[in-house]
């Protein structure tokens, strides 16, 4: 009898953990990519996908919704979301810096009617998967040496130029 109950006890265990370990991947939607979404745009619209990318830019508001811009690293679209979904975006990417990382699953249109024939996707659900942050860029001493060469071969020739020019007038 114990035999029986341990395997049975296995079979159980067995059986929760595939389903536990498989249920996430089919509750969620694929992610796709920017440029997967322009090249195959057709076989996406009107469909729910799963898009990851930096929130980018600023956030421009308009009216009761807000348009943000993704970027995937490879590519960029406008995601159009209520005003309280872009409020939970604190950082936007730039020069300086890194944009909040953002999982975005909506409505992808080739060409959006409501927004003038132009490809978007319209926000269902907004997780922040990682804030951003000040980016920590060091320039290579190689550029500095090189500016300040610049600088001075600048500097000379400015110098120079004066001095031909003072003498002829």
């Amino acid at each position: 009898m114990e035999k029986k109950t341990r395997l049975i006890y296995c079979i159980l265990t067995v059986f929760i953990s595939l389903t536990l370990v498989g249920f996430p991947i089919y509750a969620q939607e694929a992610a796709v990519s920017v440029n997967e979404l322009i090249e195959h745009s057709a076989d996406y619209n009107g469909k729910s996908i799963s898009i990851t990318g930096e929130a980018i830019g600023e956030c421009l508001e308009r009216g009761e919704f807000d348009w943000v811009n993704i970027s995937d690293g490879s590519n960029a679209i406008g995601i159009w979301m209520s005003k309280k979904d872009a409020a939970m975006i604190t950082c936007y990417g730039d020069y300086k810096y890194t944009g909040d990382t953002v999982i975005i699953t909506g409505t992808f249109y080739e060409a959006c009617p409501e927004h003038g024939g132009e490809p978007d996707i319209h926000c269902q659900t907004l997780i922040i998967s990682k804030v951003g942050e000040l980016k920590n860029e060091k320039i290579p001493v190689a550029k500095i040496l090189l500016a300040a060469g610049f600088a001075s071969s600048a500097l000379f020739l400015y110098v120079a130029y004066r001095q031909i020019f003072r003498k002829k007038a």
